[in-house]
């Protein structure tokens, strides 16, 4: 299975995974998505292999998994940069404050920062964090810029969090978010 097989009749999703405990939730996103007929290439944060790996994302896509520490080329081209070209959607699932922010001040440290500010696909982030971090004005001012800039929001959802908080800040159901994408991804290549 190589990474360099970029043209696909398929819908092609990127889904990024962050450093949130809700990434091992990316697991049943990449297995729905995929089961779906979408082709899922995942591309991980450092801080993402502390919640789940890249062998399990790899299994359930069936594509290999692209990590901060491992970027390929593709065809001549460095994976961030050919897979931001590729994409139909770029889906950041969990999305966690930190990587919030840096989209919106337009930072690239990473491989999946860098995708970011480099696809012209649309963009949509289901956050999960903690609900005073989803509250604080840095967050909601970030989430505004990025909304003007055509980036939609999945979520949060309101509940028991993680840290013990009940609040805003839990991503959205792996159910909702299939339906989502699937809709959007299964209806647009219905019309190509």
């Amino acid at each position: 299975m190589a990474l360099n097989q970029i043209k696909s009749n398929q819908p092609r999703l990127v889904l990024g995974v962050t450093g949130s405990i809700a990434a091992f939730r990316a697991a049943d996103l990449a297995s729905a998505l995929t089961q779906a007929g979408i082709q899922v290439d995942v591309v991980m944060t450092r801080e993402a292999r502390k919640f789940i790996t890249a062998l399990t994302l790899e299994s359930l896509s069936k594509r290999p998994v692209i990590t901060v520490e491992e970027e390929p080329i593709i065809e001549g081209i460095p994976a961030h940069i050919a897979l931001a070209d590729a994409a139909d959607l770029v889906l950041v699932a969990p999305v966690t404050a930190n990587v919030l922010a840096q989209t919106a001040l337009g930072l690239a440290g990473d491989v999946l920062t860098s995708l970011l500010l480099a696809t012209r696909a649309p963009i949509w982030m289901a956050p999960a964090m903690n609900g005073k971090m989803w509250e604080h004005p840095a967050t909601i001012l970030n989430v505004q810029t990025l909304r003007s800039r055509g980036v939609e929001f999945i979520g949060p959802d309101t509940g028991l969090l993680a840290c013990g908080y009940e609040g805003s800040g839990r991503m959205a159901t792996v159910q909702e978010i299939t339906q989502k994408v699937t809709s959007f991804l299964l209806c647009s290549s219905a019309k190509i």
